[in-house]
């Protein structure tokens, strides 16, 4: 699949990373002379941070070419993102010129943050209104507004490669976020010209409060958990009166005068100042990924759209072992000299464990119908440094597969084969309800005499059987 990126800046560039960090090949269009550069780093930041969210690996990365000529960019593309910037009659140029370059089934997107359809496609373009928001390639969430036919389509695509289309069911400017945002952001402009916060205070107020409970569950879920066992009604009756209090100027705009431009900026400038954009950006990568792992264990909020598109990502077959392991080390996984950190071979060696499982039937369905295998000795090897960002790969040999035990023996390998850890694991199958061991299921047992039978005749692995299960009494 191809995507044509029209308009290279940080969105034009974060759309170029998502896309072709899935697998998609990309075209970029942009007349700058720094778009090359400039997008290079957007991409180098995702690189850094999005497989980190994942527990599985991304697509092989597709290719990423300039064009001169903005029919060459277009040419071929089943998706094409306009992200020039905001004034209205360069959108109408690039659209109409887009509508007449492009084929007729591609989607043609525009990355505007406060214009409606019918205003982009006054002068007989065809755009449909898809909104992202900043980082693009971390970030899921993607506004739709246009005809329901693109914008199915449109969601279809965007799900594939991991982000959240919201359909807004009405033309309005600004569409649904930016309208929200809009309003703390004038009410934020009022604090600081009338002297009641600074910039850095406001940004406190947000993210050591209420930031945090928007991120999990937004407003309403939120104002309904404070309502107490009573709810919405509850909430709406208590607070509703506060509506008509004098506490808000947001229908009141502060006239932008330099005085207060400079009053912001250099507040901003004392807050953050003493970092490079690029230093705030990584920053902002890595806690967003700290944050978005942490829904992702839950399945709240952006959290559960990364766990579905991870369910759809193909696992790696190709190996004489099963691969029970493919993913991008992350940030958190290591410590201060950007090695991974002990434990965390543990804990890639128990997902490797999981999976191999998941592979003989012994999967999520299989233990809510109360039965299981539980870990009962590991012994972990470690043989070489896995640093961040490095690919690891787990494959794993079944040792022992018959009645209650099963003994694996997982590799632990960077993405040039070389061996960084080996994890021996025994496990004994357990019925959950009894919490006593027993047989696995026929089915479960089935499937595990076949990998038992291909890797019965495999060398043993070097180290393998020197502590695990051989002074144990389980069984």
């Amino acid at each position: 699949m191809k995507a044509a990126i029209v308009g290279g800046g940080v969105i034009g560039g974060g759309w170029a990373a998502r896309f072709l960090l899935n697998g998609w090949d990309v075209a970029v269009f942009d007349p700058d002379p720094e778009a090359r550069r400039k997008i290079g780093e957007v991409i180098e930041n995702a690189r850094r941070s999005l497989p980190s969210l994942y527990d599985r690996s991304l697509p092989e990365e597709g290719q990423l070419i300039f064009h001169a000529d903005l029919v060459d960019a277009v040419q071929g593309a089943a998706w094409i993102q306009e992200s020039v910037p905001e004034r209205l009659e360069l959108k109408h140029k690039v659209l109409g010129n887009l509508t007449d370059l492009a084929q007729s089934d591609a989607v043609i997107g525009s990355s505007t943050s406060g214009f409606k359809p019918s205003e982009l496609n006054h002068d007989g373009g065809r755009a449909i209104v898809a909104h992202p928001f900043n980082p693009v390639y971390l970030l899921p969430l993607v506004e739709l507004v246009g005809k329901s036919s693109e914008t199915e389509r449109a969601a279809n695509i965007l799900r594939s490669i991991g982000m959240f289309p919201l359909n807004v069911r009405k033309e309005i400017e600004a569409h649904i976020a930016d309208r929200l945002l809009e309003a703390v952001w004038r009410e934020s402009l009022w604090l600081v010209k009338d002297g009641v916060a600074t910039t850095e205070e406001i940004d406190e107020a947000i993210r050591m409060g209420f930031g945090l409970r928007w991120a999990q569950m937004g407003l309403f879920e939120t104002y309904r958990v404070a309502g107490g066992e009573a709810g919405m009604k509850h909430f709406m009756a208590q607070f509703g009166p506060a509506l008509e209090w004098p506490w808000t100027k947001l229908m009141d705009v502060p006239e932008f005068t330099e005085d207060l431009v400079d009053l912001i900026a250099g507040q901003s400038d004392d807050q953050s100042g003493h970092r490079s954009i690029r230093e705030l950006e990584r920053l902002r990568d890595d806690n967003l990924v700290g944050l978005l792992r942490s829904l992702k264990k839950s399945g709240s909020g952006a959290g559960g759209v990364i766990s579905s598109h991870e369910n759809e990502l193909t696992q790696s077959t190709s190996a004489s072992l099963p691969i029970t392991g493919d993913r991008q080390i992350p940030q958190s996984w290591t410590d201060y000299n950007g090695h991974m950190n002990e434990a965390h071979y543990l804990e890639a060696g128990a997902a490797a464990a999981d999976r191999f499982m998941e592979l003989i039937g012994a999967d999520a369905d299989y233990i809510t119908a109360g039965k299981s295998y539980f870990t009962v000795e590991n012994h972990l090897r470690y043989l070489d440094e896995l640093k961040e960002g490095e690919r690891l790969i787990i494959t794993t040999q079944v040792l022992e597969g018959e009645g209650k035990k099963l003994k694996l023996f997982h590799f632990l390998k960077n993405a040039d084969g070389k061996l960084a850890a080996t994890m021996e694991t025994l496990l004994l199958h357990v019925d959950l309800n009894s919490r006593s061991s027993c047989p696995p299921e026929a089915t479960v047992a089935s499937r595990l005499s076949i990998f038992a039978a291909k890797h019965k005749n495999l060398p043993l692995p070097e180290g393998a059987g020197r502590y695990v299960g051989q002074k144990s009494q389980v069984g």
